[in-house]
């Protein structure tokens, strides 16, 4: 009877000692599936986030080569009555926030329609315009016309394209070459320094702000092809 008794208490402490040890498994388990799924996570947000940064990164370079090509092409001519108060060929730059603002003559511009009342010589602008989605966020939006005229440019037919959406600042500085320094701003129709000239290069730098709060800024150069005033 002794010898019974003992045995169903063996047995008890047995089956006690057992289920310890699978909550202490579980326990292990537990942890070891909440440390997989935070590594998880963690890999998964690093992932969207390069992606994020990646998508940005390539929407600047494709709005800094389009920058870059439109002021290559931008000239100044003679060949025009330069007593008007619209000139047909200028390059005025200002700095404002957060975008600068920049407005050129250009022979860049490409005629796709066979007699159509446009030209090779255009008038581009760059400046802030609230995103029509989001009205906290400022896009850089490009106007470029069909053509030159001594009429007032805004009422000149153009088309507008958003160059760049979601920017925190845009900063246009000019090389002037007889200083040997960077400006700020530049007006080839005033009566100063800057009257009839261009600059020498544009440095163009592009900050946007991330998701995490977090700034990312981009610099380029354009040098303009036609720096001297032209005259036929």
């Amino acid at each position: 009877m002794t010898t019974r008794c003992t045995d169903i208490h063996d047995r008890g402490g047995q089956t006690g000692l057992t289920l310890l040890e699978v909550m202490i498994a579980l326990a292990v388990l537990s942890a070891m599936l909440i440390m997989a799924w935070y590594t998880t996570s963690s890999s998964v947000d690093v992932k969207n986030n390069i992606e994020t940064v990646q998508e940005r990164e390539h929407e600047i370079r494709v709005a800094m080569n389009r920058l870059v090509k439109d002021l290559q092409s931008a000239y100044l001519s003679r060949n025009e009555r330069t007593n008007t108060e619209n000139r047909r060929t200028l390059f005025i730059g200002k700095s404002q926030s957060p975008v600068d603002e920049l407005r050129f003559s250009s022979l860049g511009h490409r005629v796709l329609w066979a007699e159509s009342n446009e030209s090779e010589q255009t008038l581009i602008s760059y400046s802030a315009e609230d995103d029509p989605d989001d009205g906290t966020k400022t896009n850089l939006v490009r106007r470029e016309s069909r053509r030159l005229s001594n009429e007032q440019w805004e009422s000149e037919p153009a088309e507008l394209d958003i160059l760049l959406r979601g920017v925190e600042r845009v900063e246009f500085e000019y090389f002037d070459w007889t200083e040997d320094d960077w400006q700020d701003h530049w007006d080839s129709t005033k009566q100063d320094a800057e009257r009839d000239r261009l600059p020498e290069r544009v440095r163009i730098t592009i900050t946007i702000r991330l998701d995490n709060n977090s700034e990312f800024k981009r610099t380029t150069q354009a040098r303009i092809h036609l720096p001297e005033v032209l005259q036929f």
